[in-house]
């Protein structure tokens, strides 16, 4: 037996029987066919970026359950995105080479999570995603944006500017503390909450299409 092996033997009969379940979040993958990234991008997004980011959220109790979809992100001329793809009842995850600048004001941002005619939608621009950097300061983009979603951040409407910084300031806590210490109690509470108004929301909306076509 290695080191490491006998390092997880003990960590695995020092957890708690009582552990809570593994709280499954649905995530809906799109690669957006319009994006103009290179190999290497891509390589470092699949490679490093996105299983780091599956394996912090794992050690949390956390399981993103995936699915893949063909997609596109249009831009309008006010460079406002149009999405094509979406799922409703999930969190999709778009993958594409840039935040429109209506959404990013020149900031450069590596992800973007908000609510878009009713689909709730984590932009990555894989230009600048990277995977953890510095604790409460640099963390895995994809958990830095899943979070703002978990953490119902996005039922917050034009948050002050405050509000705005200590939504980040939380985030970046939170993700640290997946990273680092594998935490994730206050973040399952917050998305078992989250899941029911995205459930609830899904619900409404397919009952509200569903009458408008008797």
């Amino acid at each position: 037996m290695t080191r490491r092996d006998f390092i997880w033997t003990l960590a695995a009969a020092a957890r708690p029987s009582n552990a809570p379940a593994r709280l499954l979040v649905p995530v809906h993958r799109i690669m957006d066919s319009r994006a103009q990234c290179p190999p290497e991008q891509l390589h470092q997004f699949w490679s490093k970026i996105w299983p780091e980011a599956v394996r912090n959220f794992s050690r949390g109790g956390i399981g993103l359950q995936t699915t893949d979809g063909p997609g596109e992100v249009r831009r309008s001329p006010g460079d406002t995105p149009i999405f094509v793809g979406l799922r409703r009842g999930v969190i999709n995850l778009v993958l594409t080479d840039h935040i429109p600048m209506k959404w990013d004001n020149a900031r450069a941002l590596a992800g973007v999570t908000t609510i878009h005619d009713g689909y709730h939608v984590c932009l990555v621009a894989l230009r600048y995603a990277h995977g953890d950097q510095v604790p409460f300061l640099s963390v895995n983009t994809c958990v830095h944006e899943l979070l703002h979603a978990l953490l119902q951040d996005v039922f917050v409407r034009r948050p002050q500017w405050y509000q705005s910084g200590e939504r980040e300031f939380r985030t970046d806590w939170y993700a640290t503390c997946l990273w680092l210490f594998h935490d994730g109690a206050a973040i399952r509470q917050s998305a078992q909450a989250y899941l029911g108004r995205l459930r609830s929301a899904a619900a409404a909306r397919t009952s509200l299409v569903s009458s408008a076509r008797r």
